[in-house]
């Protein structure tokens, strides 16, 4: 590592994605996912063996089938799209800046890329997790790994993290733009914008997670922002706990009955599409959607890579290299 010229390191980061669209590596990337303590709330003694025991066994098969709906020439499209991110963020802080990316699991992981970081020659490093809510299961779990890649380290790197950005007015601003782009470019006009955000254990909500709050936050803004109202859901539960609601698919049941023959649906949480966008709400959810009595469906896309996208990024991080770097 070179002590001459240190440089500064960005590493975006978001949830993962299994290498390939085969059961054996949805089957490695779950048993990951699902091993982390931040996600599973339940004593690892009563959880594993119901992880390893059935989960593994049965769900490996269904979860890569949906995988290879959405499966692109490019591999995943969430790690496809946050390679472009980091990408189109090359240069944009000046030359001593360095931007990389990684997966809170699978590849490429955190501990990996804060050590390529250093290697090239980073002392300080930005660390921003993609997830506008602050969740413990997402945002909290991302910084682990990136704290646990620290404590083995004997020469550590500074650290900061990029704070969870719900209501900040550049992300709002960037959600609106992108919105109404997207409907403008619809088939037809909706009678409904539904805004699908990933849910959580209700349970989770009472222990104090904030996620709920700032979900709920980001949706008024946005609607006033439009000057049209967005009917709030939480979509892709899992287990049999009770978890926050409306759920998404029910939602998309009910409408048709209540008059709502056309429907858009966006997703602020997510910042880059995936296979909760793509194939559980673009596919199922219009399959839902449709066979309720819809006429007409659209999962508008992320932030992605896109214009307005990547320039909410640069602004963000801009801001949280001030003082690291002069072109900040």
């Amino acid at each position: 590592m070179s002590i001459n010229a240190p440089r500064i390191g960005v590493l975006l980061v978001n949830l993962g994605t299994p290498d390939a669209p085969t059961a054996p590596a949805v089957r490695r990337y779950l048993r990951e996912f699902l091993s982390d303590p931040r996600v599973i709330e339940i004593p690892p003694w009563l959880w594993q063996p119901i992880l390893r025991g059935i989960i593994l066994t049965v769900r490996p098969r269904k979860s890569a089938r949906a995988y290879a709906e959405i499966w692109g020439a490019d591999g995943s499209p969430l790690a496809a799209i946050t390679r472009a991110q980091a990408a189109a963020l090359v240069g944009a802080f000046g030359p001593e800046v360095m931007v990389d990316y990684a997966m809170r699991y699978g590849q490429p992981a955190i501990g990996a890329r804060i050590a390529a970081l250093q290697a090239a020659g980073c002392d300080r490093i930005l660390i921003a997790p993609l997830y506008p809510q602050y969740c413990a299961a997402t945002t909290a779990a991302a910084t682990d790994a990136a704290y646990a890649a620290l404590a083995a380290m004997r020469v550590q790197p500074a650290l900061r993290v990029l704070p969870p950005y719900y209501a900040e007015p550049a992300y709002i601003a960037a959600l609106k733009a992108a919105t109404e782009r997207a409907l403008a470019a619809l088939p037809f006009t909706p009678d409904a914008l539904v805004a699908s955000f990933h849910g959580m254990p209700e349970r989770t909500r009472r222990l104090g997670d904030p996620y709920y709050d700032h979900c709920m936050t980001t949706a008024r803004l946005l609607s006033e922002a439009l000057g049209r109202p967005l009917t709030v859901t939480f979509q892709s539960r899992f287990g049999r706990a009770r978890w926050l609601e409306p759920a998404t698919d029910a939602t998309l049941a009910a409408l048709p009955q209540q008059g709502v023959r056309r429907v858009a649906l966006l997703t602020p949480g997510f910042a880059a599409d995936c296979l909760e966008t793509l194939e559980e709400l673009g596919i199922r959810g219009r399959e839902t959607f449709i066979a309720a009595g819809g006429s007409d469906f659209a999962c508008l896309p992320c932030l992605n890579a896109e214009a307005e996208g990547v320039e909410l990024l640069r602004h963000l991080l801009r801001r949280e290299l001030e003082g690291w770097t002069r072109a900040a």
